[in-house]
């Protein structure tokens, strides 16, 4: 895959190719992306909530469905990346998102060539797709990109296990953002063949630290991502510590301080309520979300406030 040098250069965020130890060295972060009232970037909010991230030790971010990057106007993408790329500290790795459309997507990898982000993580379209449109789609956003890509796989029915190992052995996969919601975590028929059929070297475990030490332990994923990182930094990163040791007793204690907020992530919208509970708990002034999206109702917030705030305080 040809890549053209970069019309921007930002010195300060990590631009190498991402490999194993940046999976095994930080939870992958994913926070919302705040803007003023009138859907504009709120830099300073951004700055905030990056900094606070770092601050915990954590130096991974992964901007997708919490940053509603799934609803961001193109003319309005090379300024998102522009900000994530001059925010980032000297450790940090950022990774965007494109798509959902394949329209967009491939607009955006024009944009995307103007800057060093390493990877980009193309997000799920739901309904309007087949098996192998998908694969065909990813193998295009790659190609256009010019570097690998994070496959997001969130439901059964977007790729099947084959087809998401094809991509991963045509060399055009930079890790999988494994995001199957299960009643048990630790019976999945799809994650077990997709092992069988790549290993677990290049998964991680995308919904949080709720099915993280299943995940890991059970399954022998790499990793995890986590929203709620963004309010606890420091604790999620002692979590994937504990789970790294074998200290399980440990992983468990501190998986329960995360499970008050989950639950109402889970309750009520996981995106919603993340993007609230991150201004709740005076990190930022996260603001408004885009539309189709929207913040949750007044009546929610005492509860989102009441856990984003003691989970702050773990």
């Amino acid at each position: 895959m040809a890549r053209e040098p970069p019309t921007r250069k930002f010195t300060d965020m990590q631009t190498v190719p991402v490999t194993r130890q940046h999976l095994l060295g930080s939870v992958i972060a994913v926070p919302p992306l705040a803007r003023n009232a009138d859907y504009s970037l709120n830099r300073e909010a951004n700055r905030a909530v990056i900094r606070h991230i770092e601050a915990g030790g954590v130096t991974t971010f992964l901007y997708g469905g919490n940053a509603n990057f799934y609803h961001i106007r193109l003319s309005e993408f090379g300024s998102a990346l522009d900000l994530l790329a001059a925010e980032a500290g000297a450790e940090s790795l950022m990774i965007p998102s494109v798509g959902p459309c394949y329209g967009t997507m491939m607009d955006q990898a024009a944009i995307l060539q103007q800057h060093e982000f390493p990877t980009v993580m193309v997000l799920p379209m739901q309904g309007v797709l087949s098996d192998d449109g998908v694969a065909t789609g990813f193998r295009h956003f790659v190609e256009a990109f010019g570097r690998t890509s994070v496959l997001y796989l969130k439901d059964e029915a977007y790729l099947r296990p084959a087809t998401a190992a094809r991509l991963v052995k045509d060399g055009l996969v930079s890790f999988i953002k494994y995001a199957i919601v299960r009643e048990n975590p630790s019976h999945d028929a799809y994650l077990t063949e997709l092992l069988d059929l790549i290993g677990g070297d290049a998964i991680v475990s995308g919904i949080g630290e709720q099915p993280a030490i299943v995940h890991v332990r059970d399954f022998g994923l790499t990793g995890y991502t986590s929203g709620c990182v963004c309010i606890a930094p420091a604790l999620s990163r002692r979590m994937l510590l504990a789970i790294q040791e074998g200290a399980w007793e440990e992983a468990e204690t501190i998986r329960e301080q995360f499970r008050p907020l989950e639950d109402l992530r889970n309750a009520i919208h996981p995106i919603r309520v993340l993007h609230e509970a991150v201004a709740l708990a005076g990190i930022a002034d996260t603001g408004e979300l885009l539309p189709l999206m929207s913040r949750v109702g007044e009546a929610h917030r005492p509860s989102i406030a009441t856990a984003a705030k003691a989970l702050l305080g773990c």
